[in-house]
């Protein structure tokens, strides 16, 4: 499979050459390479797909052979331009790395340095030194992967968590896939040159969304300086220096809403690029690929400023209207077993969709889906603007808290599972009691029936039992009256 995805690559190779000579006005094709400008006069002339979309902001030409931006929280995909072509992703592989190492191991765990690790990586490449038969803590670690992009110790990494180089790969790629990876193919951790070592910027976007959304790995890959400190088991101190260009302090290149990123280069991959940044509410992911250094950097910073300056985050909860229940009473009584006049359902305040400045909610379109992962949530729903998904929330039963019942849910295949309550305070008892909505209609419809078919049978009876005491009534009168004695005088 990996072999037929090397033609394309070969193709736009012999591209650029052929483009090189197009734009310096001669006919003929020379055998020298194109320049640094003839490689991007070519790649800033291929169209960004987001710039098909009927009313999308138009996106900056970037130099950038791929690139995509999305949205962190939700995948809203501001910005696409060649995303699922397969591109060698050079030292960002090291972000799937970090993100397993993160996902199944404590960071206070000692990852050893095999002979493997340290003379099996390229020479001259990235690393800090390390020795074969030291150790430092996984945390450690990931400050020399993240920062220092030490290409022995992302070994060490994948020995220490998959058992074997080749082990962590395939757990790389099976994690991927899980991540919604499609073009993707990892054989090593750390990025170093082989053929069948590809990725796509979707892909990586999606891999790089994941590790955001670590609180651990967020701050480890967030610090500029590391001082590694010495220790039994690694004799030196050192500094450690963020090799991403866009950190306070790195002049023109910086980049003030920056919260961290990964760098990576390969004479075959060029520059790759993966940053996140937020503003104003907004967490944006941003993925370059095969880009010319120092382009990389410039071209990152106006697709932040893009995603940041053309589109809007309006919350799903303050804007529809079609799925909420205003006031209801239907369960309020005096003696508050239900009491509660709030709705039964509610939006999940937290959903959000990412439009255009120029469009509004109105705008969007949605579908619902029952195939919800919480098991509060009933139903998702799903908006679309001109048919590109733009975020969406959880339509959900109502938690009314405590001192109140409250319902819980009723999945669509029918199985119920109880909602736990979150103890707000160590010192006092929950006295919620949870209670579900599907079960409690049943038990009330059937109660119903049953009171309706028992005051049926008891009218019938009673009225079975007047029928039968008015006939015996009537005999006894027409037995007095039509006596043998009748015409006696006693």
């Amino acid at each position: 499979m990996f072999n037929n995805i090397k033609k394309p690559l070969s193709v736009l190779s012999a591209l650029f050459i052929t483009a090189g000579a197009l734009f310096s006005g001669v006919g003929t094709v020379y055998a020298d390479e194109p320049t640094r400008e003839d490689i991007n006069a070519v790649r800033m002339a291929m169209t960004a797909s987001s710039d098909l979309i009927p009313g999308w902001p138009a996106s900056p030409k970037i130099c950038s052979e791929s690139a995509v931006v999305m949205d962190s929280d939700t995948g809203v995909i501001l910005y696409s331009k060649n995303a699922d072509v397969v591109h060698y992703p050079a030292s960002t592989t090291k972000v799937m790395t970090c993100l397993l190492a993160a996902e199944n191991c404590s960071l206070d765990e000692i990852v050893y340095f095999s002979h493997e690790a340290v003379y099996g990586i390229d020479r001259g490449s990235s690393n800090v030194g390390i020795e074969e038969g030291q150790a430092m803590t996984m945390e450690e670690a990931l400050y020399c992967v993240m920062l220092a992009s030490a290409n022995e110790v992302a070994s060490a990494v994948a020995e220490h968590v998959g058992g074997s180089i080749e082990h962590f790969a395939e757990m790389m790629n099976e994690r991927a896939a899980e991540l919604g990876c499609t073009n993707t193919h990892f054989v090593n951790a750390n990025g170093l040159p082989n053929e069948e070592h590809l990725t796509t910027a979707h892909d990586l976007a999606l891999i790089t969304r994941a590790f955001n959304n670590n609180e651990s790995l967020r701050r480890i890959a967030g610090t500029n300086h590391y001082r590694m400190e010495a220790s039994v088991s690694q004799p030196d101190t050192f500094d450690l220096a963020n090799h991403h260009k866009m950190y306070p302090g790195h002049g023109d290149t910086s980049y003030e809403y920056l919260t961290w990123g990964k760098t990576g280069y390969t004479n075959v991959a060029r520059s790759t690029l993966v940053s996140c940044a937020e503003k104003n509410g907004m967490n944006l992911v941003c993925v370059v690929m095969k880009a010319e250094p120092p382009y990389q950097y410039s071209d990152t910073r106006e697709l932040f400023e893009y995603g940041f300056n053309n589109f809007q985050k309006l919350y799903v909860a303050d804007n529809e209207e079609s799925f909420n229940i205003v006031s209801s009473d239907f369960f309020d009584t005096d003696s508050s077993i239900f009491g509660s006049t709030k709705s039964l359902l509610e939006l999940d305040s937290s959903g959000y969709c990412i439009i255009p400045n120029t469009a509004g909610f109105d705008d969007l379109t949605y579908d619902i889906s029952y195939d919800t992962v919480k098991a509060q949530d009933i139903a998702n729903i799903n908006y679309s603007y001109q048919g590109v998904y733009v975020g969406g929330t959880s339509l959900r039963l109502m938690d009314s808290g405590t001192s109140e019942f409250s319902f819980g849910t009723a999945s669509v295949s029918g199985n119920v599972e109880p909602v736990t309550a979150e103890q707000t305070n160590e010192d006092k008892k929950s006295n919620v009691i949870y209670i579900n909505i599907r079960t409690i209609m049943i038990i009330g419809i059937v109660a119903v029936a049953i009171l309706i078919i028992v005051l049926v049978l008891w009218l019938l009876f009673r009225k079975n039992s007047y029928s039968n005491r008015r006939r015996r009534n009537i005999l006894k009168r027409n037995r007095r009256y039509n006596s043998e004695f009748d015409d006696f005088d006693f």
